[in-house]
């Protein structure tokens, strides 16, 4: 009895038992519409933001978050650029190495990328000496034993093993009675990894630092100095702060920039299938529109005698747009509650469902996780939500306007 008559009025319409079944069918399906394209398009969501997680981990495990390198020209004053980077305690850790693209010769022969670490400080920055699976750990790394340690699926390809031999060609060339020749150097297989991201396990050699130099002949000098930091999203800042430090030419670049194209790739998927999903709730949006022409058309009766006894065209508009926006509301609010619980409980269903067809729809050899990682945010949840809202209440406008222009004595001529 408190509540405003256009509101009670629309509230009571959404209770009651209509005369005709089908209308109630279509609101219903209007209702259902809305709820399952906002719990589909939470899930899906949730598991493309748990897969960008789980490929943003497992690459960052081994990649720095930032580095400072010498503009085109090896960095002999690295020491220094450690200290001052761990003078900040931004910075978590902090270590030079040396990157340079080789081709490795095997059995067969494969590109590559040679890195160049000191294994005393990689720890720091990788956690590339806890991804063995062959061999023995990064302390088979000795300086002047020119051993090597090669992402898996990098020594399949070569089809090497441990103990084996690989030959490192460069792109540096010396001079010989025969013309130019690469230079090259034979490196014994101490050591196979496997991080998880095929970046690494396919691409990426490891050598010690010291080795590298020699190979490279580049003295005491290195590409630059990588760093790990407590908080990821400051790499460019910390990265920045440390070269105006160092005083001199120096290249910064962090982890967004260095995989920018895989990160605006994967941003944009997540935007496309938010906007092919969102189809589902105008589908059911529209339905909803196509109810409340009928339930409007079903109630030209009732809305004369409202009209007659004094409620005005904005009090009919109203009564259709609070009926109509209820629905709406009803279908969200379930939609967002089965997503979550959907998101929450998508591993065990998963599992269920390889065990009954007794199918593996997460092979581990295609995808490198075992299970189905999902990341529920707050921020998607509540932007779905509001869509939902929004196009819901649009939908009711146009019924709510059409009642709203119901002539009385017309609608009562034939009653």
């Amino acid at each position: 009895m408190f509540k405003p008559i256009p509101v009670a009025i629309g509230l009571r319409y959404l209770r009651a038992k209509r005369r005709n079944g089908f209308i109630s069918f279509i609101s219903l399906a209007s209702m259902l519409g809305i709820a399952l394209g906002v719990a589909a398009l939470i899930t899906t969501l949730a598991v493309m933001s748990g897969f960008q997680r789980e490929i943003r981990d497992r690459m960052l495990q081994m990649a720095a978050h930032a580095t400072v390198s010498a503009d085109g020209e090896p960095l002999y004053d690295w020491p220094h650029a450690i200290d001052e980077a761990r003078k900040d305690p931004r910075v978590a850790g902090a270590a030079p190495y040396i990157e340079r693209p080789v081709m490795l010769q095997g059995p067969r022969e494969e590109g590559a990328l040679l890195r160049g670490i000191d294994p005393a400080r990689e720890g720091s920055v990788s956690v590339i000496a806890d991804k063995m699976v062959d061999g023995t750990s990064l302390k088979s790394l000795v300086p002047g034993e020119f051993n090597i340690v090669l992402g898996r699926e990098l020594a399949l390809w070569l089809g090497v093993a441990v103990g084996d031999t690989v030959i490192v060609y460069t792109p540096e060339f010396q001079s010989t009675p025969l013309g130019a020749v690469p230079q090259m150097k034979r490196f014994k297989v101490t050591g196979l990894f496997e991080a998880g991201h095929q970046e690494f396990d396919r691409n990426l050699a490891v050598i010690h630092i010291s080795d590298a130099q020699r190979l490279l002949r580049m003295g005491e000098g290195v590409t630059g100095v990588r760093l790990k930091l407590h908080d990821m999203d400051l790499a460019w800042q910390v990265a920045r702060d440390l070269a105006l430090r160092l005083r001199g030419a120096y290249r910064v670049s962090d982890w967004t920039s260095e995989n920018a194209n895989m990160f605006r790739a994967l941003k944009l998927e997540k935007t496309m299938m938010a906007i092919l999903l969102s189809l589902i709730i105008l589908m059911g949006a529209f339905t909803l529109v196509n109810s409340q022409v009928m339930l409007v058309t079903d109630k030209q009766a009732d809305i004369a005698i409202l009209r007659t006894l004094g409620l005005t065209p904005r009090g009919v508009m109203q009564v259709f747009m609070v009926q109509g926006s209820m629905i709406g509301t009803i279908g969200t609010v379930a939609g967002v509650l089965g997503g979550i619980l959907l998101t929450l409980n998508l591993e065990h269903i998963l599992k269920l469902i390889e065990r009954v067809f007794d199918v593996v729809l997460m092979p581990e050899d295609v995808y490198y996780i075992t299970g189905l990682p999902t990341e529920l945010k707050s921020f998607d949840v509540t932007v779905i939500a509001l869509v939902a809202l929004a196009m819901a209440f649009l939908a009711t406008l146009y019924p709510a306007w059409r009642a709203a222009r119901t002539a009385p004595a017309e609608a009562l001529r034939y009653e």
